[in-house]
């Protein structure tokens, strides 16, 4: 997912990319390594994390990611590690399930980087960016139902909400009319062709973003689940992290900054307050002690240098003693 795993463009779907891990000396300054750490890396990538982490020297590194072509590109990196980095297919959400798995029943950091990566962007036949034309899909694991089958299938108000929802488009309801009308004369099966359809309704200023941004955002979250994944990740974090253990989040924009935020809060929550007239609710204790109470910005230099970190928001935490919360079910 992003970015950091790898990469800088200048918007969600479209721009130029490299492989720059977003915000990197700042997610090693939150790790605080010790020689010896295990760290879970919960979304590879192209490896951008991973490779510092194990720089940092006498790491091991269980990285994860739900997209074979990211486990592919990573056989190098693999072989170069001499045994301390194991890359396992998966989603993040699972992470405690994987680390369990691989023989780690508690580790000492959590690193996650939200979004889609640059491989994926500069893939035209994997249809996240409407840079390339290429097939409408949009599946990270490269299995189950794509963008394409969502935009033919979903019906006007569904897709107006999804698009709004996930993508928070206030034309989305004008977008969906025009998709359902378009469709109805020819499926929309590439990227070309949609990016097309919304930019005849959304009209950009010069210098704005590209007018489908939005659209293409909010039909790859909901491709992937990804604002599910994510909070389940998360809670997945708090289980597998030993006490003293450093959890750190690198999200992309606001849908995902908030889940992570209201999630940290929550978990630092000492009291529900109260008065005198209603004494405090009872809570249970805290899982974790935040790294600061903003979340953490690139500076000018890497903004400059790299217009995808613009964006980019890092959040840390260092789990307790407590107990981790119940799932919600």
């Amino acid at each position: 997912m992003t970015t950091g795993r790898g990469k800088a463009g200048s918007d969600a779907a479209g721009g130029p990319a490299r492989h720059i891990p977003v915000l990197l000396a700042e997610v090693m300054t939150a790790l605080a390594l010790e020689p010896g750490a295990t760290v879970i890396d919960g979304t590879f990538g192209a490896g951008g994390y991973s490779r510092a982490i194990l720089d940092a020297g006498g790491t091991q590194v269980l990285a994860i990611d739900r997209d074979p072509t990211a486990i592919a590109g990573g056989a190098a990196l693999v072989a170069a590690s001499q045994g301390r980095l194991d890359l396992v297919e998966g989603r993040f959400s699972r992470l405690d399930a994987i680390a369990r798995e691989r023989g780690h029943p508690a580790v000492d950091a959590v690193v996650l980087d939200i979004g889609v990566s640059s491989m994926q962007l500069d893939e035209a036949e994997r249809g996240f960016s409407f840079r390339f034309d290429g097939p409408l899909d949009m599946r990270m694991a490269i299995s189950g139902e794509s963008a394409a089958d969502l935009v033919a299938r979903l019906p006007e108000a569904e897709l107006a909400d999804l698009i709004y929802r996930y993508g928070e488009e206030r034309l989305s309801r004008p977008i969906a009319k025009a998709i359902v009308r378009e469709r109805a004369l020819q499926p929309i099966e590439t990227t070309r062709r949609l990016a097309d359809i919304v930019a005849r309704v959304v009209r950009g200023k010069p210098g704005d973003i590209h007018p489908a941004t939005r659209t293409f955002q909010a039909l790859r979250i909901a491709v992937n689940e990804e604002l599910a994944e994510l909070e389940q990740a998360l809670a997945a974090a708090e289980r597998v992290l030993r006490p003293g253990g450093r959890l750190v989040v690198v999200t992309f924009h606001s849908l995902e900054d908030r889940i992570v935020k209201q999630f940290l809060s929550q978990r630092a929550a000492v009291s529900a307050g109260g008065s005198r007239h209603a004494p405090a609710a009872a809570v249970a204790e805290p899982t974790f002690t935040l790294l600061g109470r903003k979340a953490v910005a690139a500076g000018e230099a890497e903004a400059a240098a790299n217009p995808r970190a613009r964006s980019a928001k890092l959040r840390a935490a260092v789990r307790t003693g407590a107990p981790a919360r119940e799932a919600r079910s």
